[in-house]
C-alpha cells in the first residue's frame, strides 16, 4: 500500500499551496485513494476520498475544502452534490462527462487507469468535471491524453515502469507532462512527490484496445 506525501504549488509562479498526505491501494473491485491536505503553514485544509471500479470509473468521490463538500460518482455521466460551508444548501449537478479532475494527484492516476492507453497510440479526448480548491465549484472542460512512452527504471525493489503522458487542455491548448509509476504520481506541473514509504502498486497491463473518449 503506497503511503507518502506530495507537495502542491501553483504551476505558473510556484507559490506553495500546501501538502497532501496520502495512502492508496488496489483491491478486488478497483482502487482507492485517501488523503488529508494541509496549508503551507501545516494547518488542516481538507480531504480526498476517491474510489474507482476495476475499469477506472469513479464509483465514490468525497472532497472537503474550506468547509465546502462535494460527493460524486459516475452515474449517467458524472453526478455530484455540493454543500456550502454552512450546510444550509446543497446543489446537485450532472453532465455527460467521463470522470472528475481536480488539484489532487489522485485524479491523474484515476484518469490514466480509465483510459488505459498504449505508448505511441493516438491521443484520446475526454470530458471531465474539474473540482478545485478552495470552493470546489464544478467546471466542465475537455482534455486530450496521450501516452508518449513507458520506460523501466532500475530500483532497489526491482524494475519500476514509468509512464510519461502528455495532457492537453483543449480550451486553452496548454500542454503538461505527467509522469506516473503505477498508482503514484512521480511529477506533474504543480505536484512533487516528496516522500514515499513503499513502492507504487502495479495495475494489471492494459487491454489490447485503448479506451477512447467516445
Amino acid at each position: 500500500m503506497p503511503r507518502g506525501r506530495y507537495s502542491l504549488h501553483d504551476p505558473h509562479d510556484h507559490t506553495p499551496l500546501g501538502e497532501e498526505h496520502f495512502h492508496c491501494a488496489p483491491g478486488p473491485s478497483g482502487w482507492r485513494y485517501v488523503a488529508q491536505t494541509t496549508t503551507p503553514s501545516g494547518e488542516h485544509a481538507g480531504s480526498v476520498d476517491l474510489a474507482t471500479d476495476e475499469l477506472g470509473r469513479p464509483i465514490r468521490l468525497e472532497l472537503h475544502a474550506a468547509g465546502w463538500r462535494v460527493r460524486g460518482a459516475a452515474l449517467d455521466g458524472v453526478t455530484w452534490v455540493r454543500t456550502d460551508p454552512a450546510a444550509a444548501e446543497a446543489t446537485e449537478g450532472n453532465v455527460p462527462a467521463h470522470t472528475f479532475t481536480g488539484a489532487s494527484p489522485a485524479f491523474l492516476v484515476a484518469t490514466a487507469r480509465l483510459l488505459r492507453l498504449t505508448p505511441g497510440a493516438p491521443a484520446v479526448r475526454l470530458r471531465v468535471v474539474a473540482l478545485t480548491p478552495p470552493v470546489l465549484a464544478p467546471r466542465t472542460l475537455d482534455q486530450s491524453w496521450a501516452l508518449l512512452k513507458s520506460e523501466a527504471h532500475a530500483t532497489d525493489n526491482g524494475p519500476l515502469s514509468v509512464d510519461e503522458y502528455q495532457v492537453t487542455d483543449l480550451d486553452t491548448g496548454e500542454q503538461r507532462p505527467v509522469h506516473l509509476a503505477g498508482d503514484v504520481v512521480l511529477a506533474a506541473p504543480g505536484i512533487e512527490l516528496e516522500d514515499l514509504q513503499s513502492p507504487p502498486s502495479v495495475f494489471p497491463p492494459p487491454d489490447d484496445t485503448a479506451r477512447t473518449g467516445d
